[in-house]
């Protein structure tokens, strides 16, 4: 199940884990990254808190908890490249995995067609 968020993040549901990144929309907004900072495995995320920081060589921004969960994993190499995230940043340009408190709360986000209404 993939879903979006109005703040630009993406989430990929597999089981009770979320993969998440910013979206291609956000990516390009953005322009040449920079610096990633991810937060730590074993972090816990409330909805809408600041979880990770993508700069550019345009501006820092903030990505937000799309919900709330426990964050189980990073992605090292998109620390080490940020230029990856923005090469592929509904792909191998993931930020983080996080295990959700609540899965059902997915069903609050946007699909595909909703998201691309507001990305325009």
């Amino acid at each position: 199940m993939l879903r979006f968020t109005e703040d630009h993040e993406w989430l990929q549901l597999d089981g009770d884990v979320a993969t998440v990144g910013i979206t291609a929309f956000a990516a390009e907004q953005l322009g040449d990254l920079v610096y990633v900072e991810l937060p730590k495995p074993g972090a816990k995320l409330t909805k809408g808190s600041a979880a990770a920081v993508v700069e550019s060589v345009k501006a820092a921004s903030d990505v937000y908890a799309p919900l709330s969960g426990e964050v189980v994993e990073v992605n090292e190499a998109a620390a080490a490249d940020p230029a990856s995230i923005g090469a592929d940043p509904q792909g191998a340009g993931w930020l983080y995995r996080m295990r959700l408190d609540d899965v059902s709360a997915m069903d609050g986000l946007m699909d595909e067609a909703a998201y691309a209404d507001i990305s325009k």
